[in-house]
C-alpha cells in the first residue's frame, strides 16, 4: 500500500465530509463512478489518475494544489 495513496484517501474523505457529501453525491458531481470513489477512500486506496484528480478538484471547487495539500 502506497503511503501517498493513504494520505490522499484521508484528504479526500475529509474534504467530502466537510462539504457534507456522500460518496454517491461526490461521484455524481465529479462525473466518476461511485465504486471508484469507494476505492479511492478505501483501506487499500487506488491511485487516482490526473483526469480524476482534476474532476475531484472541480467538484470540490478547489485548485488541484489545494486538493493535494496533505
Amino acid at each position: 500500500m502506497n503511503n501517498i495513496n493513504v494520505r490522499f484517501a484521508k484528504r479526500l474523505k475529509d474534504l467530502r465530509k466537510k462539504k457534507k457529501l456522500t460518496q454517491e453525491e461526490l461521484a455524481h458531481l465529479a462525473d466518476i463512478d461511485y465504486k471508484y470513489v469507494q476505492r479511492l477512500e478505501g483501506k487499500s486506496p487506488s491511485s487516482p489518475t490526473l483526469n480524476v484528480l482534476e474532476k475531484l478538484a472541480k467538484a470540490f471547487n478547489v485548485s488541484l494544489s489545494k486538493l493535494l495539500d496533505f
